[in-house]
C-alpha cells in the first residue's frame, strides 16, 4: 500500500491506489481548501508534489486549464482534487494559503 508523506508536518499516512490526494489529505485531519467539489474549477486546493509524481494520476485538460490560471505553479503543482494515488510512495506539500498555515 502506497504512502503520502504531508509537508510541512512530516506526517506519514497510507493511502488506497485509486484515491484523490484530496480525500486522503482530508481522511489525515490535513487542513486543505476545497470549494468546488473535486471539479478542478477553484484552484483552491494547489499543491506541491515533490516526490512520487510519476506515481500520481495524469493531469486531465480540466485541471492544467485551472493550473494555468493560479500564481505560483510550477512543475511540482497539482490540483488535490484532481490527482490520484499509483502504487507509490508520494510527498506533498500544503501551500500557505490553501491550508490555513
Amino acid at each position: 500500500m502506497p504512502t503520502m508523506t504531508i509537508m510541512p508536518t512530516g506526517k506519514t499516512v497510507e493511502v488506497v491506489e485509486g484515491a484523490r490526494v484530496l480525500d486522503a489529505l482530508l481522511a489525515a485531519d490535513e487542513k486543505i481548501m476545497h470549494k468546488c467539489d473535486g471539479k478542478a474549477e477553484c484552484g483552491a486546493c494547489h499543491i506541491f508534489v515533490h516526490d512520487g509524481r510519476r506515481g500520481l494520476s495524469k493531469i486531465e485538460r480540466a485541471e492544467n486549464e485551472k493550473l494555468d490560471t493560479i500564481v505560483g505553479v510550477g512543475s511540482k503543482s497539482r490540483l488535490a482534487c484532481q490527482a490520484r494515488f499509483g502504487i507509490d510512495n508520494v510527498t506533498v506539500e500544503l501551500l500557505g494559503f490553501a491550508s490555513g498555515i
